[in-house]
């Protein structure tokens, strides 16, 4: 399912760069398919899953007036998990999932499979915006899981 997993964690190795992880909706999916390869404990150093806002007011330091205006699943949300992450974190490499996985939950402002994910390296930060058209839980949380690799081969 995740084929390229390998890969990402011999580039990993290869370049000493270690990773860091935030999740929300993948409720820890992503650092599950990073634990699963052999070696991964040489770069893969935090994983945590904030899935409450209160979660991700207490440990990740996101200030209470951010999710009150943008919700916690805003690039704004995602810009400061992400960021908060790398402060607390020796990584190099930090990413973090916020969305929207359903099948309920969602608005017309933010409907299901609505997603972000923010990756931060060194002082370059990208925020990406997601819509997953499958009403379908568990086919958003993978896809978010294969953006978010794709996305650290990239930063890479």
């Amino acid at each position: 399912m995740f084929k390229n997993i390998n890969q990402i964690i011999n580039l990993l190795i290869a370049k000493k760069i270690t990773l860091s992880i935030v999740e929300s909706c993948t409720g820890g999916m992503l650092a599950q398919v990073m634990t699963s390869v052999n070696g991964a404990s040489k770069v893969f150093k935090f994983g945590i899953v904030t899935y409450s806002n209160q979660s991700k007011i207490k440990y990740l330091k996101i200030p209470q007036k951010i999710i009150k205006k943008y919700g916690a699943v805003s690039k704004q949300c995602c810009r400061a998990m992400v960021s908060n992450l790398s402060k607390i974190t020796s990584s190099k490499l930090n990413i973090a999932i916020t969305g929207v996985a359903g099948p309920k939950g969602g608005s017309k402002l933010k409907p299901v499979g609505l997603v972000y994910i923010g990756i931060k390296k060194g002082n370059k930060t990208e925020i990406n915006e997601y819509f997953f058209k499958d009403k379908n839980r568990k086919s958003i949380r993978i896809r978010s899981v294969k953006k978010s690799l794709e996305l650290i081969k990239n930063f890479i």
